[in-house]
């Protein structure tokens, strides 16, 4: 599978206040004992709905879902007619004429559409993304601005420009975009309230692992993800010997993060001019940790007593089945590989040929009802 399983873990330099809401849709081709067919839908980066090819039902992944689709058995209906209906005839089909145009006999090969939106709660901008990845690699992505494809692969070329000539599915496209799944969002916002939009703070410990190695400041436990770490001396922000490690997924949904202070040029007499500070978006206080030797975490000279940071989870979100435990990895990487490309023109195309339910979801917008997209 390539690199598909090695890039995991999710790292997020996230802007303040930003809520997301992301579909994962992966189609694979050659891997024994998996659904050919995975849903993923991510608000927060908290797997809030899941269903694949083998069960061809949509599951909700956390309480207020649930109370959603007892609520609006439409919205249930959506994600089922998507996931059992329209989406794994269009994805096989795509799969293997991608094999074809590539060459491909036989192997492992994986097609994923990741679209969704974001939206800043302070100053309402909403930005929508959708992208096509194969093998691990972007494929074709939808510019919002320009209401254009742009296909990075010469493979690709030949599928922007007949998608570019579709001008009903450019227009729905920019529908989902910026109207319906920003309204999904708020709609979830809403709903989950409690667990979405909480503030948790971490816990902030000081470690070191030998007497030479660099004391990494560590928190963990906190949400959302929108929060920074730095190391200060007499006030003041440092980047002179300071290493900043990626904020990683904790196996409850919270979050950890550390940064590294190497204090080899630091006189003992000057440690007391350092802190570390962390700071949560949307919480007042900071938490000030100051540079002292009595709070460091060590092992050396302590048998048994670890300092290893909490390991994060290899899975953005906790599961358990098996087979949703490879399909999240699956989905999580290849996710990593889209969105850390094309970070500002990120994700997929929206649901085909459901047009009259999403007008009975969202009276407001209309759209013209396209046929599925043909590769």
């Amino acid at each position: 599978m390539k690199n598909v399983f090695l890039l995991i873990l999710l790292c997020h330099v996230s802007p303040a206040v930003k809520h997301s809401l992301k579909f994962f849709f992966t189609a694979s081709s050659g891997v024994p004992n998996f659904p050919e067919f995975v849903v993923a839908v991510v608000v927060d980066e908290i797997l809030s709905g899941y269903c694949d090819n083998n069960k061809n039902i949509a599951e909700p992944k956390q309480d207020w879902v649930k109370n959603i689709f007892e609520d609006d058995p439409q919205h249930l209906e959506f994600y089922t007619r998507e996931c059992s209906e329209y989406q794994p005839n269009f994805f096989k089909a795509t799969i293997d004429n991608l094999k074809q145009r590539f060459n491909q006999s036989g192997g492992v090969h994986v097609l994923q559409r990741m679209y969704g939106c974001e939206w800043d709660d302070e100053t309402g901008e909403v930005n929508g993304f959708m992208q096509y990845g194969y093998d691990g690699e972007d494929f074709i992505s939808f510019d919002l601005q320009t209401l254009t494809w742009i296909a990075p692969k010469p493979q690709a070329v030949n599928t922007k420009l007949r998608w570019d000539t579709e001008k009903a599915r450019i227009k729905n496209n920019e529908i989902y975009l910026t109207k319906i799944f920003p309204g999904f969002l708020k709609k979830y916002l809403d709903y989950g309230n409690s667990s979405l939009q909480r503030k948790d703070l971490p816990s902030v410990s000081l470690l070191q692992k030998t007497p030479s190695s660099p004391v990494s400041c560590h928190a963990t436990g906190f949400y959302p993800d929108s929060a920074t770490l730095i190391w200060r001396k007499d006030g003041e922000e440092i980047h002179e010997d300071v290493d900043h490690g990626e904020i990683l997924h904790n196996h409850d949904g919270s979050f950890q993060m550390s940064v590294d202070l190497n204090l080899s040029s630091v006189t003992p007499e000057d440690w007391r001019r350092y802190d570390c500070v962390f700071q949560l978006s949307g919480v007042k206080n900071d938490i000030v940790t100051k540079l002292d030797k009595a709070k460091i975490r060590t092992n050396w000279g302590k048998p048994g007593i670890r300092i290893d940071k909490e390991e994060p989870s290899n899975i953005t979100i906790p599961i358990t089945a098996t087979v949703v435990v490879l399909a999240v990895v699956l989905i999580a990487a290849i996710g990593f590989i889209v969105y850390k490309k094309k970070k500002a023109n990120r994700p997929p195309r929206p649901p085909e040929n459901s047009s009259e339910l999403s007008e009975k979801l969202n009276p407001e917008t209309s759209r013209a009802n396209t046929p599925p997209c043909t590769q």
